[in-house]
């Protein structure tokens, strides 16, 4: 066989989707997930879900920032820090639209006192009416921030991606059927609006042209970060689900 006659190999993508598909299946599956679509989800599950994906987000916005600092080119210097800006952007603004929505205020900020019932209240174990890092959250930020310090480029891209990649194709699909609550149609059509597939998209293309060059071993690590953080992101909407506390 010569080597024009080999089939070529898929790209390192096709092979960290197809290790996690079953996950992406669970979580368009989840309650939370399903609730969004049909309007059932309760306010207060999405309320938890909005405070602690803007406790995420700030994390998340430094991991994408460690990435930059290491990526390979100027152009994905100047694409990642962007993303980590965008990624405060979002925090400041379309949780602040969403909170404002469901009658609550920012993480951070005390409850009002009385506040409507339906609307955001803190959750139990709160101090002092502030949202606190939930469990989940604070597990898949430390891992994630753990992982873009430790790890080589690559692996820092393949922890970071699934937040992408998985919000993308959730956001797709869920766009197709959006939801009768204006809430979470507008929440929907953030992720399904086609400049965020395009920003998910070029960061599957940024791993690919990574993956090409990397080592069997190096390959195989990321693989097992994306695998988990993955699961973290069905775990983040499990836990808002629940309205995740910490038990003591």
């Amino acid at each position: 066989m010569t080597a024009t006659d080999a089939t070529p190999s898929p790209p390192f993508s096709a092979r960290l989707w197809a290790s996690t598909e079953h996950v992406y299946e669970a979580i368009l599956a989840h309650p939370f997930l399903t609730g969004l679509t049909d309007g059932s989800l309760p306010r207060a599950a999405f309320a938890h879900f909005v405070v602690q994906d803007a406790h995420y987000l700030r994390d998340y916005a430094r991991a994408l920032a460690v990435c930059a600092a290491k990526a390979p080119t100027e152009d994905d210097v100047r694409a990642l820090a962007n993303d980590a800006a965008e990624a405060v952007a979002a925090e400041q603004a379309m949780h602040a639209d969403l909170l404002d929505a469901l009658g609550g205020p920012a993480p951070g900020a005390p409850t009002p006192a009385g506040a409507a019932q339906g609307g955001l209240v803190a959750d139990e174990g709160d101090e002092g009416g502030v949202a606190t890092v939930a469990p989940t959250t604070r597990a898949y930020t430390s891992y994630l921030l753990a992982t873009v310090y430790g790890g080589s480029f690559l692996e820092a891209l393949a922890a970071v991606l699934p937040c992408y990649w998985i919000y993308a194709r959730v956001g797709a699909r869920l766009l197709t059927d959006s939801s009768p609550d204006p809430v979470y149609a507008r929440w929907i059509a953030a992720y399904g609006d086609p400049a965020f597939q395009a920003v998910a998209d070029r960061v599957v293309a940024l791993i690919d042209r990574v993956g090409a060059d990397a080592s069997a071993p190096e390959l195989s690590r990321a693989a097992e970060h994306f695998a988990v953080t993955a699961r973290y992101e069905w775990m983040f909407w499990d836990a808002a689900w629940r309205r995740e506390t910490w038990p003591i």
